[in-house]
């Protein structure tokens, strides 16, 4: 079973691949819950990863209905990702009445080949988790991550059992959100094909004089703390996993 930890970071990156994850999500705009992250970061996470690496392309935050102009800007960056040599690339695109947009997402699953193509949790957003599932399958995306629509994996235990026996092997399910060393049985018994966690913990920021009249961040995390993978979380989730699975 794979451990893929979400990075927004190269120091994380590299934490990650020293605790032992089998794959990292490269992304940009924590605050955002992962956008596409810089072309200089896909770049340098190629030169010291030895890990697969998957790209996140994700325009920008909120809904996952865009734009002609913002398709534009997904299929530039999927090029980009290609050409500086990602493993795989992240994406999904809805349509208004909460079901997969098949059209676009496979179209961008096409620009992105011959890189396999992770269907992120936009899946949660949608109206019917089985009826998005037949549509993800059909697009070709190798994988999907989910939450079971629930705010937690935990939470969506039950619905990420019905989607692991519906896809009957013809996609790999990823559980994500609220994954850790302490409910990973949970989900190794449900029968998920992969773990998904940022492990996450605060690092406070090195500034001394603090501004105490002006912020810079318009939400969390401010700009005197920053979210970095934490090593022993992803050595304590494999070695649950390892020991679970072998």
């Amino acid at each position: 079973m794979i451990v893929e930890v979400c990075a927004y970071s190269l120091e994380s990156c590299l934490t990650a691949q020293r605790a032992g994850a089998g794959r990292i999500e490269l992304c940009g705009g924590l605050a955002e819950g992962g956008t596409t992250p810089s072309a200089g970061l896909i770049q340098l996470a190629r030169q010291h990863l030895a890990i697969p690496f998957y790209v996140m392309i994700r325009p920008r935050g909120g809904d996952f209905i865009y734009s002609e102009t913002e398709l534009a800007v997904m299929k530039a960056d999927i090029l980009t990702a290609k050409s500086v040599g990602a493993d795989g690339i992240v994406l999904g695109v809805l349509q208004t009445d909460g079901t997969i947009d098949e059209a676009q997402t496979r179209y961008l699953i096409d620009v992105a080949r011959p890189l396999p193509v992770t269907f992120h949790r936009a899946f949660d957003m949608t109206r019917d988790p089985l009826e998005a599932l037949e549509a993800i399958i059909r697009t070709g995306a190798v994988r999907m991550l989910t939450s079971g629509q629930h705010q937690t994996a935990e939470a969506g235990i039950s619905i990420l059992k019905q989607l692991t026996e519906a896809a009957a092997g013809r996609i790999e399910i990823m559980a994500g959100a609220g994954v850790n060393a302490q409910n990973a049985p949970l989900f190794i018994d449900a029968g998920v094909d992969a773990l998904h966690l940022s492990g996450g913990t605060k690092e406070d920021s090195q500034m001394i004089y603090r501004q105490p009249s002006v912020s810079m961040a318009s939400s969390l995390p401010g700009e005197y703390e920053h979210i970095e993978t934490d090593e022993a979380k992803i050595r304590a989730i494999i070695s649950v996993v390892q020991g679970k699975t072998h």
